[in-house]
């Protein structure tokens, strides 16, 4: 019995490993400059900042730490927000949702990051879009 369950553990590491290589297409790339941060990089591109930029081509999302003149993927074809709003202090789910025109719960769908409690810091860069 126990060996079963070994090969089933084997089945499932060696299937999450392969989905986990796929490559999905990079959209568009930035090369990283000094003081660049995630947010920084995401208000200047005009890019959500919860969909990490990660090293391209890779796709493992895993710690980032950017590299001055290091390639990193920005957007990931059909799966990423090109209309952004960068939080400023003050605002709220609600009032970022009423400027972009879309409702609260289309604003946390898109950033699966902020949660029901709509928790958001200035200088986030958050997807607004109608839809993904």
């Amino acid at each position: 019995m126990s060996s079963a369950i070994l090969r089933l553990a084997f089945l499932v590491v060696v299937a999450v490993g392969t989905v986990a290589q796929t490559e999905i297409p990079c959209a568009r790339t930035y090369t990283v400059r000094p003081g660049d941060t995630c947010d920084a990089i995401a208000a200047d591109q005009g890019v959500s900042s919860w969909r990490r930029p990660i090293p391209a081509p890779s796709t493992k999302i895993a710690r980032i730490s950017f590299r001055v003149r290091q390639v990193i993927c920005l957007q990931r074809v059909c799966l990423d927000c090109n209309d952004v709003h960068v939080v400023a202090a003050g605002d709220t789910c609600t009032s970022i949702a009423d400027e972009a025109g879309i409702t609260v719960p289309t604003l946390e769908a898109n950033n699966p990051n902020i949660a029901a409690n709509c928790d958001i810091r200035a200088g986030q860069v958050l997807c607004v879009a109608q839809s993904l």
